[in-house]
């Protein structure tokens, strides 16, 4: 299982099988739904059955997020406050400042 990247490029995190497998199966679901957006435009659907296919897909990726920060507060942000590196909880301020524009 291959450390991940996280956003700010610089740290990396191994993560657990289960999270790994479970994150990466969501990812491939929202890929093939977006795949699936991308035919019904070649194939000149509805415009209404696209936009809620990407309603779909935003939904899809929302959950994604919501499981990703669960698991890094529960883990990264978690140890390091134990770890007494307090400037943690100034990144995942800026990170849900991110999230929530």
């Amino acid at each position: 299982m291959p450390g991940e990247k996280e956003c700010c490029c610089q740290k990396t995190k191994i993560r657990n099988e289960k999270e790994y497998k479970d994150l990466l199966n969501r990812l491939s679901r929202i890929e093939g739904q977006v795949r699936g957006i991308k035919g019904m435009v070649e194939n000149s659907a509805y415009c209404t059955d696209i936009l809620i296919q990407v309603a779909a897909v935003n939904a899809a990726l929302n959950s994604f997020n919501k499981v990703l920060l669960g698991n890094h507060i529960r883990t990264c942000v978690a140890d390091d406050i134990r770890n007494g590196k307090e400037e943690t909880v100034d990144e995942l301020v800026h990170v849900l400042q991110k999230l929530m524009k």
